[in-house]
């Protein structure tokens, strides 16, 4: 976005633009109840928005959309949509995000302005930062919780590490999906 001040973004100011990466990693539920092992690349596209007011409070963000390919497939594995937001005043990053499997997600957690790694959690049943479900994932697959690591090693690459905790159906131990990928601003 020309003659934006992208400093307002905070921690999130090296999130503008359009980031791949190929070392993908998914460690996913199988259909035999144990796991599978998924390599894969993907795109996210990060685009500077307008700052939304809350009364006293401001959050600056960006939208995104991410999908995510298996290596030697055409079509994506995963799509989501969301936003991530930086609230200076509170000093925290929020993500929310929503995949078309029917599922929202609002995470957050503490950031500085300069924070070069942060991490976001969400809870099923928190008011705040919390997990909704449609009624066949909350009874077959309920997801308990979501953790988001990211990184920023430099200003062109992220780093991501990511948990999700699923109480499957039937199993007694809850299952940790986990997602990880190192991805670089291809366009800004």
């Amino acid at each position: 976005m020309a003659g934006v001040d992208l400093s307002e973004l905070g921690p999130l100011k090296s999130l503008v633009g359009t980031f791949k990466g190929n070392i993908g990693d998914d460690v996913a539920p199988s259909d035999d109840r144990g796991a599978e092992n998924n390599k894969y690349h993907e795109v996210i596209v990060f685009t500077h928005i307008l700052p939304a007011q809350n009364h006293e409070q401001t959050l600056y963000g960006l939208r995104y959309h991410q999908q995510v390919f298996r290596h030697g497939e055409e079509f994506p594995f995963h799509d989501q949509v969301g936003y991530w937001h930086w609230d200076p005043k509170a000093k925290q990053v929020m993500q929310s995000l929503t995949i078309p499997r029917g599922q929202a997600v609002l995470a957050g957690g503490h950031a500085e302005e300069n924070s070069k790694s942060f991490k976001l959690k969400a809870e099923l049943g928190s008011k705040t930062f919390g997990i909704v479900s449609n009624p066949f994932l909350d009874k077959e697959f309920q997801t308990i919780g979501y953790e988001i690591q990211l990184s920023f090693p430099d200003d062109e690459t992220f780093v991501y590490e990511q948990v999700t905790k699923i109480q499957i159906k039937g199993q007694p131990k809850v299952f940790e999906h986990r997602d990880k990928n190192t991805l670089k601003r291809t366009s800004a």
